[in-house]
């Protein structure tokens, strides 16, 4: 059983998580500059067994896509191309962001690493990845 990945994707920054080999936890990877995701990811299925890849989709309260999707469906178009054989699902990011930054505080990081958005993002995806897993659960 391969891994699965989660994207948290952005215009400058991209967040990152994985599960373990058993699929049991999330857990946060890297954050990446999004002009470096593709060749990244390359060389991280080429070490790494993925089965499927999710990435965050955007919405507003009102269940609407947001602007975001402008950037996300070409980089999805690009994906699947690049990777034929990954299967890529959607999965709602509403409120990760919100969910991360609660996430830090209750780990009690300090004001300044709560401030540092790379740090923000790939927890982002990490919350991305669990509930994921828990709908398939």
């Amino acid at each position: 059983m391969g891994r699965i990945l989660a994207i948290d994707y952005g215009r400058k920054r991209t967040g990152l998580a994985v599960t373990d080999v058993l699929r049991i936890t999330a857990n946060p990877l890297l954050t990446i500059e999004t002009k470096d995701l593709m060749e990244w990811l390359k060389a991280y299925f080429a070490k790494e067994k993925v089965d499927e890849v999710v990435i965050g989709h955007p919405t507003q309260m009102n269940g609407e896509e947001s602007e975001s999707m402008n950037y996300i469906r070409p980089f999805m178009g690009n994906f699947k191309k690049t990777f034929p054989d990954k299967p890529i699902t959607m999965y709602d990011e509403r409120f990760t962001s919100v969910l991360a930054h609660q996430a830090m505080l209750a780990g009690g990081m300090k004001k300044k690493d709560r401030q540092n958005k790379a740090v923000v993002d790939k927890i982002a995806a990490c919350i991305i990845l669990e509930g994921y897993l828990d709908s398939l659960r």
